[in-house]
C-alpha cells in the first residue's frame, strides 16, 4: 500500500507554527476528501486540516497539544485509489495447513514513576495555590483514569490535610563573613501570589487556549508600554441623521448593510494620514513609521473571547469598500471562519465599546502598535449649539473617543491632537453626501 505524509499547510505570511488541539480521525479509519482530520490552533485563529482525497489515515505523526512547524508531517495517509489497486493486484494464496504459533505470555506494563504521573493544569494550579510541593502531590491518591488525581481528589485531600510543616532543607555551607567595606547586596525576590482558597460551591473554569493568549498579550502590553489615555467628546449628530436617511438606499444599491463602524473607520484612517506618528511601531530604540494603514477592528466572539481582524489599506477604500470589509470580517469572526492572514499586520486598532452600552473606556494597546481608540456609545444629550444669532440649547447625538497611546514615543500633543482630528472629521460629516 503506497502512502504519503500530510503536511501542516502554510496558513499565512505571519504564521510559522500551530498547536494540535484535537485529532478527529483514528488510525485505520477511512475518510472522505476534504473532510477535516485534525483541529489546529495558531496564535491568531483556530482552523482545521482536511484530508487531501479519499483514503485511510494510516498513522498519526503528532499528538494533541504538540506544536508543529509549517511544512512538518502530521499524519501518514493511504489514498483510496492505491488501496484498491493493491487489493486487486494481490491474489489470494493457496490454502495451507496452519501452523500454530505459540502465544507469548503478556508482559506487565511498568508502573510509571511519580515524576511521570500526569496532572491536569487545574490540579496543578490548585496545588500551587495551596502550597503543595510536588513530592506531596505525588502522594495524593487518585481515583481518575490510570490513577490520575482529579479536582475532587485534591480538594478531599486538602480538607483532611494536617498542618504539619514540611522539613526545610539545610544549607550545605555557611556563608563567609563580609567585610564592612563591602556589604552584602540585598536580593529582591519576586513575591509569589497570595494563596487562593476555594469554597465547595465555587466553580473553577480552566482558561481555554485563546483566553490564555489574550491574557498573556494584555499583560505584556501593559508591561511594555506606559499607557496614557486622552478623551474627546464628539458631536456625531450629522452622521446619525445621514445614516438613518441613507441606510436603506445604501443596502439596496450596494448589497451590504451600512453600520456606524465603516463611518468611524473612515475618519480614523484619514486622521492617521494626518498624524503618521500614531501609525507606528517601536523596535528597541527605533520608531517604525508604517506607510500603509491596516486598521485592526476588535471583535467579540460568541465564546466571549476577543479577536482583531484587519481592514487592509483602509485609507484607500471608499465607504462602500469599508462597509463590505467590516461586514465580511465580522461575519467570519462570528462563524469562526477567519483566516490567519485576516488578523495579521495591523498598524492601528479601534474598539467599539459602545456596542455594550459603555460610554468610554481605557483600552490596552495591541502590541507592537503604539495606539488604540475606543469608541463609546452614542447618546442623546442637551448641548450648547453656536449659531449666527447666538447660542441655543439643542438635543445632540454625542459620543466619547478614548485614545490610549504609548508614551515612550507618542507625547500628549500628538496623542491628543490625533483623537481631536478624528472627532473633527466625524463632526464635519457632509449631510449632502451621496450614497455611492
Amino acid at each position: 500500500m503506497s502512502t504519503f505524509d500530510i503536511l501542516l499547510p502554510k496558513m499565512g505570511e505571519s504564521v510559522a507554527e500551530a498547536t494540535i488541539t484535537r485529532l478527529l480521525v483514528q488510525p485505520g479509519e477511512s475518510v472522505a476528501s476534504d473532510a477535516p482530520i485534525v483541529e489546529i490552533a495558531t496564535d491568531k485563529v483556530d482552523s482545521e486540516v482536511p484530508a487531501p482525497e479519499d483514503g485511510v489515515l494510516v498513522e498519526w505523526l503528532v499528538a494533541e497539544g504538540q506544536t508543529v512547524q509549517v511544512g512538518m508531517p502530521l499524519a501518514r495517509f493511504a489514498p483510496a485509489s492505491a488501496s484498491a489497486s493493491a487489493s486487486a493486484a494481490s491474489a489470494p494464496p493457496p490454502p495451507a495447513t496452519p501452523t500454530p504459533t505459540p502465544i507469548p505470555s503478556p508482559t506487565p506494563s511498568p508502573t510509571p514513576s511519580s515524576r511521570s504521573r500526569f496532572y491536569s493544569p487545574l490540579v496543578r494550579s490548585i496545588a500551587a495555590a495551596e502550597g503543595l510541593a510536588m513530592e506531596e502531590l505525588d502522594r495524593v491518591p487518585g481515583t481518575g483514569a490510570d490513577g490520575r488525581v482529579t479536582k475532587q481528589d485534591l480538594l478531599t485531600y486538602l480538607s483532611t490535610r494536617t498542618s504539619t510543616p514540611q522539613p526545610q532543607p539545610q544549607p550545605q555551607s555557611q556563608p563567609q563573613p563580609q567585610s564592612q567595606s563591602q556589604p552584602q547586596p540585598q536580593s529582591q525576590p519576586q513575591s509569589p501570589p497570595a494563596p487562593l482558597s476555594f469554597a465547595p460551591e465555587d466553580e473553577i473554569i480552566e482558561m481555554d487556549r485563546m483566553r490564555k493568549l489574550i491574557a498573556d498579550h494584555m499583560v505584556r502590553s501593559v508591561a511594555t508600554s506606559p499607557h496614557v489615555t486622552s478623551f474627546v467628546e464628539a458631536d456625531v449628530t450629522r452622521i446619525v441623521l445621514w445614516r438613518e436617511r441613507m441606510k436603506a438606499a445604501f443596502e439596496k444599491t450596494h448589497g451590504t448593510k451600512l453600520t456606524f463602524t465603516p463611518l468611524f473607520a473612515e475618519a480614523i484612517a484619514r486622521a492617521l494620514r494626518d498624524f503618521p506618528g500614531v501609525n507606528a511601531s517601536v523596535d528597541g530604540d527605533r520608531i517604525v513609521l508604517r506607510k500603509r494603514i491596516h486598521l485592526g477592528m476588535a471583535a467579540a466572539l460568541p465564546s466571549g473571547n476577543l479577536i482583531v481582524p484587519v481592514i487592509r489599506d483602509a485609507d484607500t477604500l471608499n465607504l462602500v469598500g469599508l462597509a463590505r470589509q467590516v461586514n465580511e470580517l465580522t461575519e467570519r469572526a462570528r462563524t469562526g471562519k477567519l483566516r490567519p492572514d485576516d488578523t495579521a499586520g495591523g498598524t492601528y486598532t479601534f474598539s467599539n465599546v459602545g456596542t455594550f452600552g459603555n460610554v468610554m473606556g481605557t483600552p490596552i494597546i495591541n502590541q507592537p502598535q503604539v495606539g488604540i481608540l475606543a469608541l463609546g456609545a452614542i447618546r442623546k444629550k442637551p448641548a450648547v449649539v453656536e449659531g449666527p444669532e447666538g447660542d441655543t440649547i439643542a438635543i445632540r447625538h454625542k459620543m466619547f473617543l478614548s485614545h490610549s497611546y504609548d508614551h515612550r514615543v507618542v507625547d500628549g500633543m500628538l496623542g491628543g491632537s490625533f483623537v481631536r482630528r478624528v472627532a473633527d472629521y466625524l463632526e464635519g460629516f457632509d449631510l449632502d453626501r451621496p450614497v455611492a
